[in-house]
Order: structure tokens, then C-alpha cells, then sequence
């Protein structure tokens, strides 16, 4: 069944939009229509934009207190819960992420992020005495303003409330421009913030592309850009923003490097080389595509690559047994079928994969794939693939393992593997990036999360993803706080 969304969702009502332009949403699973929604003019984002604007001016937000926004982020977290099936499923359909992975990152994890800005924003008094000479002062946070969210289509509703939840908690309001691709479960995150009981206009949804996108960068009422896409489109969503003198924060690209020193436990990181490497079919920014192997060890660490990717099922996406679903796209597709072709012409091996798998006559399916006798200035060693293709590079002692590493335009993610978890930490802290992992990689609602170098600006999560949602003001000779 098709799902034709006709409007916009503006002050909490469906606005139609101006134009006749649509974008057609594909089932990657089965290349069926799935929906289509409308492409909104920067007329329509201009509507938005002012929908928001007035909510944030509004006596009926304003008057909501830390607490009260705390208190109606956890019902938004309780609505998700409570659907995560549906929106899994939802999320599966548009982009073919496993539904296993949708509902735990996406619903359930979504969640959780609403639930964590709502305790940290508890704790945080919105006006504080700092005691000085010559004057004594208060610091005063207030919201920063409306704020433009430009999501991308593989992590659809967890990257979207790693903005939402600390803007809302700050008491900002939001316009949402979510990935064409996946537009449907945005109006229905939309509606789930009105049934949590925020006021209409605190969160409007504009769909579209590239323009619509830089639309709302653009816009004077947008205060501050939160986006988390491609290197290439945050370069120029910076630019924008550099020239306004407007906050931006970008989650950018990655090529991350998987260190296994020379005491690694194979077996253990060939258990999770997939989940590691490739998730949500190597379509996640922090993935390590670069498996870093000591020389000597090197046979023994692809056959653990080889073996941990080969063991990860391939299939629909609506099985909960899948662990690789379809690439996003046909344009995805071809995309990794080109930069496959580019290792082979560049004189490395596939091992694994290499095509695409048999027994899918339907659907933008690409086998996982792994190369050997791979050095790092080989294209598939330094540009993002973004599709289940990992690099398998040896290198001669720890230090040349660090310089491998750091031998990228990107800093995103990254891990350690080693019996000794010292080593391991000495060896992270001499990585360039923004998150590492020891033994693996697992993130934390509580540590901020973001790159270094081409892999973007400012961070998310923790205090850290919090405080670029305020504006701070210093009030001299002040009153005391509470006096």
C-alpha cells in the first residue's frame, strides 16, 4: 500500500504546499512505491520557519519551565516505546535497515536520548550567581531560538532526537527537513510530538531535497543548524552558515580504522567484525571500514573478517533474523558497485563478496564484501563507501599502526583491539577522532559523540550536545539568584 502525503505539517496543522513538485518514496527491499510526499519551496520553509518563531515567542511555551519540557519528552519517549514496532517498521520500509536495528536504535534508542535530555535539563538552573570582582554577576541560559534540523535517511529518528531532544529540553523550537528517502516517519514523529502535548509549532516538518535543506540553513529566523550528513553538503551548509554568523553543528562523514594489536583476541572480533565494520549494511557513519592487521598476523585477520561478515545474514529486512538488509538505493547501489570495481583496478583482492548476491532478483541488495592486499592510499582506504565493503591493511608496529590510522581526512569513530586494555588506551588516546572504542564500540547517551578533521563540527550527546541549544547571557551587578 502506497502512503500519498499531500501537506506539510505547520503549527501543528497539514499545510499543503505550494508547489507541485513530489519525491516518490522506494521500497529498497522490493523497488515497490511505497509514498510519495510533496517538495516544499522556500516560500513553504519561510512558513515554517515563522510557525516556530511565533511558538518560541508564544506565552504557552514560554512559560514551560525546565521541568514541564522535561516532563513532556519523557511522554514523547513513552509514544515511541509504546509504537516501536510500527515505527520500526515504518523505518525498514523506506530505507531497508534491518527491523531489528530500526527498533533498537531508532524507536528504542530514539527514546532514550527524549528521556536523557529530560533528566540532564532538570538538573541545569536556567540562571546562576557567579561571584567576581569588580561586580558579582548571573549567568542566564535562554533558548537559543529556532532551530533548523536537516536528518539524513539512515538513522532517521535517532539523529533527529539527538538534536530534538537537547532543543526542546532548552526550550528552542524546531523545523525538521528530514532525508527525502525517509519523510514518512518524520510526520509521524510530528504527530507523536503533539500527542506528547507540546504546542502546536514547536516541531514543523518541510520535506524535499537540497534546496528545500538549504532553505531553511538559510533562513534569517533560523538561529542555529543542527545536520548530520555527507562532508560534501556540510561544507556547504558551513559556508552558509559561516557567512550569517550563525551556529551550525555537522556530523559529517567517517573512515574509521579498527586497530588489532598483535596480542588481539581474533575469535572475539571476528564475533562482532559485522556489527564492527558493517552495520546497517556499512551504511553508519562511524563504521570501521579499515581493518588495521599486524604483518605477521595478517592471513589470520582477514580469515576473521572473512569469517564474521560471512556469518552475518543477508536478507529481507522485515526478518528479524537479518543482520544485512538492501542498500538505500539504486544510486547507492551503484555507488558501492563502482568503488568495488576501483579496488580490483587498483590491484587489491576480494575475498568476500565482490557482487551482487544471488537469489535477489528484487531489491538493491550488495553482498558484504571484504578486500585484502589493500595499502592506505587506495581509494577504497580513503573515501567513504558507505555500503558493507571493508579493507583489510597491514602495517609494521604499533606507531605505524597510529600513523595508518591517523592517515585520513576523517576522524569519526574508530577501536582497539588488545588483551591489555592499557595498551589500549594508550593507543586511543594517540588516534585522531572523535570516538574510540577498546574491544569494541559501543556509544554512551552521556559522552558527546562527533568527529574531528572532515568528519564535522561541535558535538552531540552528553552536557556537550546540550549546550549549543542556549544562548548565554552575563548579567553584572546582578541581584543573587533566589534574593
Amino acid at each position: 500500500m502506497s502512503t500519498v502525503i499531500e501537506h506539510l505539517l505547520v503549527d501543528g496543522r497539514p499545510v499543503p504546499a505550494t508547489g507541485a513538485e513530489r519525491v516518490t518514496l522506494v521500497n529498497p527491499a522490493t523497488e515497490e512505491e511505497i509514498g510519495s510526499v510533496p517538495v516544499a519551496s522556500a516560500s513553504d520553509v519561510d512558513t515554517a520557519v515563522r510557525s516556530a518563531s511565533a511558538t518560541l515567542a508564544s506565552a504557552q511555551w514560554r512559560k514551560l519551565g525546565p521541568a514541564d519540557r522535561a516532563a513532556l519528552l519523557r511522554r514523547l519517549a513513552e509514544i515511541i516505546e509504546s509504537r516501536a514496532g510500527e515505527l520500526a517498521a515504518l523505518i525498514s520500509q523506506q530505507n531497508g535497515m534491518p527491523v531489528k536495528m530500526a527498533r533498537w536504535g531508532n524507536a528504542f534508542g530514539a527514546a532514550a536520548a527524549y528521556r536523557y535530555y529530560a533528566d540532564l535539563v532538570e538538573g541545569i538552573a536556567e540562571e546562576e550567581d557567579r561571584p567576581g570582582e569588580p561586580a558579582h554577576a548571573v549567568v542566564r541560559r535562554e533558548p537559543v531560538g529556532v532551530v533548523g534540523i536537516i536528518a539524513p535517511w539512515n538513522g532517521p529518528q535517532i539523529l533527529v532526537a539527538w538534536k530534538l531532544a537537547p532543543a526542546l529540553a532548552a526550550g528552542c523550537t524546531a523545523v525538521l527537513k528530514p532525508a527525502p528517502e525517509t519523510s514518512l516517519d518524520a510526520h509521524w514523529l510530528a504527530e507523536a510530538v503533539l500527542e506528547a502535548g507540546f504546542p502546536p509549532g514547536v516541531l514543523n516538518v518541510v520535506t524535499g531535497g537540497r534546496d528545500t535543506g538549504m532553505a531553511l540553513v538559510e533562513h534569517p529566523l533560523v538561529a542555529k543548524v543542527a545536520f548530520t550528513g555527507s562532508t560534501a553538503a556540510g561544507r556547504e551548509i558551513a559556508a552558509a552558515c559561516g557567512a550569517a554568523l550563525k551556529p551550525v553543528t555537522l556530523e559529517l562523514g567517517g573512515k574509521s580504522a579498527a586497530i588489532l594489536l598483535d596480542d588481539a583476541d581474533l575469535d572475539a572480533f571476528s564475533g562482532q567484525a559485522a556489527r564492527l565494520c558493517a552495520p546497517n549494511s556499512g551504511q553508519v557513519c562511524y563504521s570501521c571500514t579499515r581493518v588495521l592487521a599486524p604483518e605477521d598476523r595478517y592471513d589470520s585477520v582477514v580469515d576473521a573478517v572473512v569469517a564474521g561478515m560471512r556469518a552475518a545474514r543477508l536478507g529481507d529486512p522485515a526478518d528479524r533474523g537479518t543482520d544485512f538488509g538492501p542498500l538505500v538505493s539504486a544510486r547507492q547501489l551503484d555507488r558501492v558497485a563502482g568503488y568495488v570495481e576501483t579496488g580490483r583496478r587498483e590491484g587489491a583482492e576480494v575475498v568476500l563478496g565482490g557482487s551482487r548476491p544471488s537469489g535477489f532478483p528484487r531489491g538493491f541488495f550488495y553482498a558484504p564484501t571484504v578486500f585484502r592486499g589493500v595499502h592506505n592510499r587506495m581509494t577504497i582506504a580513503r573515501e567513504e563507501i558507505f555500503g558493507p565493503v571493508v579493507v583489510v591493511i597491514p602495517y609494521r608496529g604499533e606507531d605505524e599502526a597510529v600513523e595508518i590510522a591517523n592517515d585520513s581526512e576523517y576522524g569519526l569513530g574508530g577501536s582497539v583491539f588488545t588483551a591489555d586494555p592499557g595498551r589500549g588506551m594508550d593507543v586511543a588516546r594517540r588516534v585522531e577522532t572523535g570516538t574510540i572504542g577498546i574491544n569494541g564500540y559501543d556509544l554512551s547517551m552521556a559522552a558527546p559523540f562527533g568527529g574531528y578533521k572532515a568528519s564535522g563540527l561541535g558535538r552531540e550527546l552528553g552536557p556537550e550536545g546540550l549546550t549549543p541549544y542556549y544562548a548565554v547571557k552575563s548579567i553584572y551587578n546582578a541581584p543573587r539568584v533566589g534574593s
